[in-house]
């Protein structure tokens, strides 16, 4: 009895949708990505570019203050606001033309792809992100991961987000909300705190240290009520690019979402290998790749990984966990 009982549940919830009439709404999941007009399941909370509260590069206009002059292209003959690009450069002219004229299959994309590019965003929230990414800087990336382990993707993954300088056109990119790596920790003062009982959590300030930002309720955070609170309770020091830097660690539930999302990088990519740069010992490396060393890798890597200058994500980012539970 409790068979068919589940059998007949399954098919009141499936027949309707399925026997629609032309023209009714059909619900949509929200643990899908889209990968060149395909749903790919994650299994983690997602919020795509069309849905409503969405966060869109196609945009050619400001998301958070309409009037401000948007940024362009510098050197570009034909000055636009689009911040991605339909072509990665390391295509041959036979695949340009064939995306031109019939746009991007996975398969094809799947033969240029091998870089999953982590940062962290340095803005806290993803709103913040997005509002400094994209309507202050000009720039994009296919996901922005926010405290509560909402994803949102802003970008189908064929097109050429700016995210990583070189890496762009072999790369997806994700910006993970925390406010970053620092050699002193007191700059955060005002983004976290401890409560009655001495555990740390996230106060995302009234107003962002970005001029002109604008912030809504919740400042924007998906979950009602949501308390971020750093998967460890204690700061993380550690070297990167030579220097030492300590951080406050991502919450639980950006690492859930992540490892989610990494899997699914993985098996979308075959050519991104699930696993992280590593020196002559085996651990780590904790520099800059050279650039013949950054061409002939293929896998997980951060921003630091790719350019000198950058820290992220930063000492506290948990490489282990996230490769060992990404892992088939």
């Amino acid at each position: 009895m409790q068979r068919l009982t589940i059998g007949f549940l399954l098919a009141a919830i499936i027949v309707p949708i399925g026997c629609s009439r032309p023209g009714t709404p059909v619900p949509a999941t929200n643990d899908v990505i889209m990968v060149c007009g395909r749903r790919i399941h994650v299994g983690a909370p997602v919020v795509l570019w069309t849905d409503p509260g969405g966060y869109d590069a196609y945009r050619a206009e400001c998301r958070f203050v309409p009037d401000r002059v948007l940024p362009v292209r510098p050197g570009d003959d034909n000055p636009s606001a689009q911040r991605y690009d339909t072509y990665r450069r390391n295509i041959p002219p036979e695949v340009k033309e064939h995306v031109r004229l019939h746009g991007w299959d996975l398969p094809r994309l799947q033969q240029y792809v091998d870089l999953f590019v982590i940062h962290y965003d340095a803005c806290g929230t993803s709103e913040n992100c997005f509002q400094v990414l994209h309507d202050m800087r000009g720039l994009s990336v296919h996901f922005l991961l926010d405290l509560d382990g909402t994803i949102y993707q802003t970008l189908d993954l064929k097109e050429r987000a700016w995210h990583a300088g070189t890496a762009n056109d072999r790369s997806i990119g994700i910006e993970i909300a925390n406010k970053g790596a620092y050699r002193d920790l007191s700059v955060l003062d005002e983004w976290y705190a401890r409560d009655a009982s001495g555990r740390l959590y996230v106060t995302v300030p009234a107003v962002y240290e970005h001029g002109g930002a604008v912030r809504t309720p919740n400042a924007g955070i998906r979950t009602p009520n949501f308390i971020a609170r750093p998967a460890r309770s204690e700061p993380v020091c550690g070297t990167i690019q030579g220097g030492k830097l300590c951080q406050y660690d991502f919450t639980e539930e950006q690492y859930r979402s992540l490892v989610k999302l990494t899997a699914a990088m993985c098996r979308v990519f075959p050519k991104i290998t699930c696993d992280y740069p590593r020196d002559e010992s085996g651990a780590l490396r904790t520099t800059a790749l050279s650039s013949e060393d950054l061409k002939a890798y293929h896998g997980i890597l951060g921003h630091w990984h790719i350019t000198p200058q950058k820290t992220d994500p930063g000492p506290a980012f948990d490489w282990d966990r996230v490769v060992r539970e990404a892992k088939p």
